[in-house]
C-alpha cells in the first residue's frame, strides 16, 4: 500500500536492499525470507516476540536522492507481488519526468505531492457509498467551484490525481471533470496552474505513450495542446473524457444538452465512491453497448448481467458467457466471439423453471417460449435473485390487446417441473417471427393498398416457377433448403441461437424468400415493429396532406428512386414509397427527409411491406447508421474519415495517392449512404445490404477497401479524380450477381464511358469473400472507438466552417478584421452554449435549432448581452453599465423577440469601437428615446416631458400675469401724478 512519505534517518538498520535506481530502493526486512542469517533471525525474534509484524510490512519503498542523507517511505507490502506492482508503477510513471528536474529538494517536493495524490485518491474510492454524493466528494466539488469560478449548475462528474506537463516540466494537481468543463489545478514549489477548458472546444482527445510524456491523454484545442499523465486508473479517466466530450459533439450537432437520468435505479449494495452523475454516465455506456450489441430499441435499459453457461443443443455444449438482463428482453453472449449470441423478447415467455442442481449443471435455469423452445441456463450466481427480476419484469408486460377473450398473458415461475406436468398453454398475443408479413399488425390501413400486405417485389415479379429458371432456380432451391435446416437446428425467430453458422449462411446470400424476414430480425426492427402496433397507419393517417420542406423535397426525389426497376415505374410503388417517407419525416422532424432515404426505402419495400419497411427505415436511421442522415450528413463523414484511416492502415501505398486525387471524400458519401445501392447492379448491393443488416457499418468498411484494393493498380496511375472516379465506376458496373432468380434491372452508371470494352465482370460473393479474408480483422468495439476520434475532427470542422460563413455574412463596414470578428463569434458563441449548461431567463435562447441559417443558429439574451457588454465594451461605466446595456439591447432588437443574433451584436460593438465622433453621439442620442429606454423609462420620460411642458406653460403665464401687473401699477401711478 502507499505511505503518507516520512523521514527515515537510518535506512538499512533491519533492512536489506533488493532493487534499488536513482530515486528508489525497495527493501526486504532482515528476517523474511530466505538468507537471514544470524542477524536475521534476531530480527525475526524481536518481531515474532514484540508482535511488531503487524506494525512492520516485511516490504518497503523508499525514496532518496543522490546527495541527500535523509530517506523517505512512500510504500509498504505484505508480499513481494505486492511491493513490486508499486515499484513497477514507480520505474514506468515516475522514474523518466524526474530526470528531467535539475534541483534535488524539486525531485522530492514532487515525488511527495504524487504519492499524497494517489493516497487521498485510493481513500476516495475505498470509502463507503452513503449518500448520493458523499461528503469527500461535495467538497471536491465546492472546491473546484471556488477555485475555477464555475456556478451553482456546474456539476462535478469525478476528479482525478495526475500531473499536468507545461514544457517538459509535469506539474502534480488535480484534474477536475464536470459536465462541461475540464479543469486543472496545481500550487507547487510557489507557482500556481490553473487550467479551465470546455468540452464543446476540445478537437482531439487520445490516449498515447511517447518518449517524453509516459502513458498520457491528450486534449487538443483550435489553440492549445495539453498533456495529462501519472494517472492511477488512466482507462478509466479516459474513457469518462471520452463520454464528455461526446456529450459536448452531442450539444454541437442538435443542441442536445445532458440531463441527469432521475430514473436510473439505485446500486442493491453499497459500492465505492462515486457521484451519482458517474452512476449515471457508467449506465449510459452500459446501455449503449448492451443495445448495440443485441439490436435492441433505443430506450431499453439494461438492468445488469451476470456470468453463465449456455447448453446450445446444435453441438452439445455449455457455452460461457453472460446473460443480460432489460425490461423486455433476456440476452445472451458468448465469452468467444460470435460463438453464441442469444435474444429471448420476453413477450415470448412462457416459463421461468429453477432446475434441480447437480455437479453437472449447478444453478440451473429453464426459461421455455411460445415457439416451444427451452433455453438451458447454468452456473448462475444468485440465482434466486435473477429469477425474482425476471418475474418482476414479466409482472410489468403489457397485457393483451383489448377485444382478446382470453385474460393477459403471465408467464408461469416455477422451482421444478415435474414430468408428468402438462404444457403451459400456448398463447399467441403476438408472432415470434415474420413468418407472415405482418401478422395482424397494420390498421385500416392494410385494405387500402396491395403493399400494406406484402413487398413490392412479390407484386411486380414474373411468374414464372424457381423449379423453370434453370441452375439459379437449382441454387436458390439449395439456399432455401440450407435456411430451412438452420432454422431446424438453430430456431426461427427473435429466438434464433445466432453462430458463425448464421454468418456463413447470410455471406452465401440470402434467399429472395426471406430476405425481408431476415433483414427484419437481424437489424432489431421486428422487436419494435411488434411493440408498436398500429403505429405506422396513425403517422400515415396524421400525415396525409400536411406539407412541409420535407414533403417537397419528397415529391422532387419519388421518380428518381429506382426509375429502372418495374415497381416504381406506376403509382402503386411511388405511393408507397410517399407515404413512408413521410410517415418518417413525421415522426423524426429533427431528421425529416435527406437524399438517399429515397434510394434505401425503394430496396426496404421491395421485400418488405409499408410498415416493415418503416421500422427498417427506422433501425437504419436512428441505431444503425448513426447522423448519417440529416442536413450536414455528419455520420457519413465521420465513416469518411475512418475509411480514409482504415486506408492508411491496410493500403499505405494507396492511401497518399487517393489523398492527392481527392477520391475518398467523393466515393465515401455516395457508397455509404445508399449502401451500395446507387453505384452497383441492384441484385449485386442487394447481397452487401443482407450482409450489412447482420453485421453493420463494418461490411460496408470491408467491402470498400476491397474495391480499393482490387483497382490499385489503375489507380496509382490515374492524374486526376475523374479518371480515378472512372475507373471505379466501371468496376462497381460490372460486379455481378450470378445466383440471382430476379430479372436483370439495368444499371444506368454516369461514368460509364463508351468505346472502350468492359472489364472483367466480378462475382459479388468473391468481392465478399475476398473482403472478409482480407479486412476481417476489423472489430465493431475498434470502429466505436474511431468513430468518436473523427466525431470531433468533422463537428468542429463543421463549426469552423459555420463561423467562416457567418463572418462572411458580416458587412465589410463594421470596422472589425476578419480575426476580431472571429474571436468575436467564438466568445458570442459559448456566451449563447452556456445558457444551455446552467438556464436561461428566456426560453428561446435555451434551444439552438441546427436548422436555420448559420446566422441565426446562435442568438442571446437581455442578461448575457450585458455580461457581455461589461466585459467587452469602451462604454463600461460603472453602476451606470445595466443601464446602457439594456438600452443598447432594445435599440439594436429590432424586431422585438428578446434575443439578437451575431450580426446584430457586431454591428453595435462596431458603433462603439470604430464610429466616428458624430456617431458615437447619435448612437448615444438614441440610447435616451424609444426603443431603446425600457417600457418603466419610456413612461418616466413621458411624465417628465409633461410635467416640463406644463411647468413651461405655468411660468409662461405667471410671466405674463406679472408683466401685465407690473404695467397697470406703473398707469396707476401716472394717474396720480397727474
Amino acid at each position: 500500500m502507499w505511505l503518507g512519505p516520512e523521514e527515515v534517518l537510518v535506512a538499512n538498520a533491519l533492512w536489506v536492499t533488493e532493487r534499488a535506481n536513482p530515486f528508489f530502493v525497495l527493501q526486504r526486512r532482515r528476517g523474511h525470507g530466505k538468507g537471514g542469517g544470524l542477524t536475521g533471525l534476531l530480527v525475526g525474534t524481536l518481531d515474532v516476540v514484540l508482535d511488531s509484524s503487524a506494525r512492520v510490512a516485511p516490504y518497503r519503498i523508499l525514496h532518496q536522492t543522490q546527495d541527500s542523507q535523509v530517506y523517505w517511505t512512500v510504500a509498504c507490502g505484505s508480499s513481494r507481488k505486492e511491493i513490486t506492482k508499486h515499484w513497477e508503477w514507480l520505474e514506468n510513471n515516475l522514474l523518466q519526468t524526474l530526470s528531467i528536474f535539475d534541483n534535488e529538494e524539486d525531485i522530492t517536493t514532487f515525488v511527495k505531492g504524487k504519492i499524497h495524490g494517489i493516497i487521498a485518491e485510493e481513500n476516495k474510492n475505498l470509502q463507503p457509498q452513503g449518500d448520493e454524493d458523499p461528503g469527500k466528494f461535495k467538497e471536491a466539488e465546492l472546491k473546484m467551484r471556488k477555485q475555477f469560478g464555475m456556478p451553482e449548475g456546474e456539476k462535478l462528474v469525478n476528479y482525478y490525481s495526475c500531473s499536468y506537463w507545461k514544457g517538459r516540466v509535469p506539474r502534480q494537481g488535480w484534474l477536475y471533470l464536470t459536465v462541461n468543463h475540464l479543469c486543472f489545478y496545481s500550487f507547487l514549489l510557489g507557482k500556481e496552474v490553473s487550467l479551465v477548458v470546455q468540452w464543446v472546444d476540445v478537437t482531439r482527445l487520445e490516449k498515447n505513450a511517447t518518449l517524453l510524456f509516459p502513458e498520457s491523454i491528450r486534449v487538443d484545442t483550435r489553440d492549445q495542446e495539453l498533456f495529462f499523465s501519472m494517472f492511477l486508473n488512466i482507462s478509466e479517466t479516459f474513457k469518462l473524457m471520452e463520454q464528455l466530450a461526446n456529450l459536448a459533439m452531442r450539444q454541437l450537432l442538435d443542441s442536445e444538452g445532458f440531463l441527469e437520468d432521475k430514473a436510473l435505479p439505485r446500486p442493491p449494495r453499497p459500492h465505492r465512491n462515486i457521484s451519482a452523475l458517474k452512476r449515471d454516465l457508467d449506465a449510459r455506456a452500459k446501455n449503449e453497448c448492451y443495445r448495440a450489441t443485441f439490436r435492441l430499441p433505443g430506450d431499453e435499459r439494461l438492468d445488469g448481467h451476470t456470468g453463465c453457461t449456455l447448453w446450445t443443443p446444435f453441438n452439445k455444449l455449455h457455452i460461457p458467457g453472460q446473460m443480460f438482463i432489460s425490461s423486455n428482453y433476456i440476452c445472451f453472449a458468448s465469452k468467444e466471439e460470435d460463438a453464441c449470441h442469444l435474444i429471448i423478447p420476453l413477450r415470448e415467455v412462457t416459463i421461468v423453471e429453477k432446475a434441480d442442481s447437480s455437479s453437472v449443471l449447478p444453478s440451473p435455469l429453464s426459461i421455455s417460449t411460445k415457439s416451444k423452445m427451452t433455453f438451458l441456463f447454468a452456473n448462475l450466481k444468485d440465482r434466486d435473485f435473477l429469477v425474482q427480476r425476471i418475474s418482476d419484469f414479466l409482472q410489468k408486460m403489457p397485457s393483451k390487446p383489448p377485444g382478446n377473450s382470453r385474460a393477459g398473458r403471465k408467464a408461469s415461475i416455477v422451482d421444478s417441473a415435474p414430468e408428468s406436468s402438462p404444457a403451459p398453454q400456448e398463447v399467441s398475443e403476438q408472432p415470434a417471427s415474420p413468418t407472415s408479413p405482418l401478422g395482424g399488425l397494420q390498421g385500416s390501413h392494410a385494405q387500402e393498398a396491395p403493399t400494406a400486405s406484402q413487398g413490392l417485389l412479390k407484386l411486380f415479379q414474373r411468374n414464372t416457377p424457381v423449379e423453370d429458371l434453370g441452375a439459379k432456380g437449382a441454387k436458390e432451391k439449395m439456399k432455401e433448403e440450407s435456411w430451412n435446416i438452420h432454422f431446424f437446428e438453430f430456431g426461427r425467430g427473435m429466438c434464433m441461437y445466432r453462430t458463425t453458422r448464421t454468418r456463413e449462411l447470410v455471406l452465401k446470400g440470402i434467399p429472395e424468400s426471406l430476405r425481408g424476414e431476415l433483414w427484419l430480425l437481424f437489424s432489431g426492427a421486428w422487436n419494435e415493429m411488434v411493440t408498436h402496433p398500429g403505429y405506422y397507419a396513425e403517422l400515415v393517417e396524421k400525415s396525409t396532406g400536411k406539407n412541409s420542406l420535407a414533403t417537397e423535397e419528397i415529391e422532387r426525389d419519388l421518380h428518381r428512386s429506382m426509375p429502372e426497376h418495374p415497381a416504381f415505374q406506376n403509382e402503386l410503388g411511388i405511393a408507397a414509397l410517399r407515404r413512408v417517407l413521410t410517415a418518417y419525416a413525421f415522426r423524426n422532424p429533427t431528421i425529416g427527409y435527406c437524399q438517399a432515404m429515397n434510394i434505401v426505402t425503394s430496396v426496404l419495400l421491395l421485400y418488405g411491406s409499408e410498415e416493415e419497411a418503416f421500422w427498417l427505415l427506422v433501425a437504419l436511421c436512428e441505431r444503425m447508421l448513426p447522423d448519417y442522415y440529416n442536413t450536414r450528413v455528419v455520420g457519413a463523414l465521420v465513416d469518411q474519415g475512418i475509411f480514409e484511416e482504415l486506408t492508411r492502415d491496410f493500403l499505405p501505398q494507396l492511401s497518399e495517392k487517393m489523398q492527392d486525387l481527392g477520391v475518398i471524400s467523393s466515393i465515401s458519401l455516395s457508397w455509404f449512404l445508399t449502401l451500395f445501392l446507387s453505384v452497383m447492379p441492384f441484385e449485386s448491393a442487394a447481397v452487401i445490404v443482407d450482409c450489412f443488416f447482420y453485421e453493420g457499418i463494418k461490411v460496408i468498411l470491408q467491402v470498400a477497401l476491397a474495391i480499393l484494393d482490387a483497382n490499385m493498380d489503375q489507380l496509382l496511375g490515374c492524374s486526376d479524380e475523374g479518371e480515378a472516379m472512372t475507373v471505379l465506376g466501371r468496376y462497381l458496373d460490372n460486379v455481378v450477381n450470378k445466383q440471382s432468380v430476379s430479372p436483370p434491372i439495368p444499371h444506368l452508371h454516369a461514368l460509364l464511358t463508351s468505346g472502350d470494352d468492359p472489364p472483367e465482370e466480378v462475382d459479388i460473393f468473391d468481392l465478399l469473400k475476398v473482403s472478409y479474408e482480407k479486412f476481417s480483422s476489423l472489430r465493431a468495439e475498434d470502429i466505436e472507438q474511431m468513430r468518436f476520434k473523427q466525431r470531433l475532427k468533422v463537428i468542429q470542422s463543421l463549426e469552423d466552417t459555420a463561423k467562416r460563413s457567418v463572418v462572411r455574412a458580416i458587412p465589410g463596414d463594421v470596422g472589425f478584421s476578419i480575426e476580431e470578428l472571429e474571436d468575436l463569434y467564438m466568445v458570442f458563441k459559448a456566451k449563447q452554449l452556456a445558457s444551455q449548461y446552467w438556464g436561461s431567463s428566456h426560453p428561446a435562447a435555451v434551444r439552438r435549432d441546427p436548422s436555420l441559417p448559420y446566422l441565426e443558429q446562435y442568438r442571446i439574451d437581455t442578461n448575457q448581452f450585458r455580461e457581455l457588454f461589461a466585459s467587452l465594451t469602451p462604454w463600461a461605466c460603472g453602476s451606470h453599465t445595466p443601464v446602457l446595456a439594456g438600452r443598447m439591447f432594445r435599440l439594436l432588437d429590432e424586431n422585438k423577440d428578446s434575443l439578437i443574433n451575431f450580426k446584430e451584436f457586431v454591428t453595435g460593438m462596431s458603433r462603439m469601437y470604430h464610429g466616428d465622433l458624430t456617431e458615437k453621439l447619435k448612437v448615444l442620442y438614441k440610447l435616451h428615446l424609444p426603443p431603446a429606454l425600457s417600457p418603466e423609462e419610456a413612461e418616466s420620460a413621458l411624465e417628465a416631458t409633461h410635467y416640463f411642458t406644463e411647468n413651461s406653460s405655468s411660468e409662461e403665464a405667471l410671466q405674463q400675469e406679472e408683466q401685465e401687473g407690473a404695467g397697470n401699477n406703473i398707469q396707476e401711478k401716472r394717474g396720480d401724478g397727474d
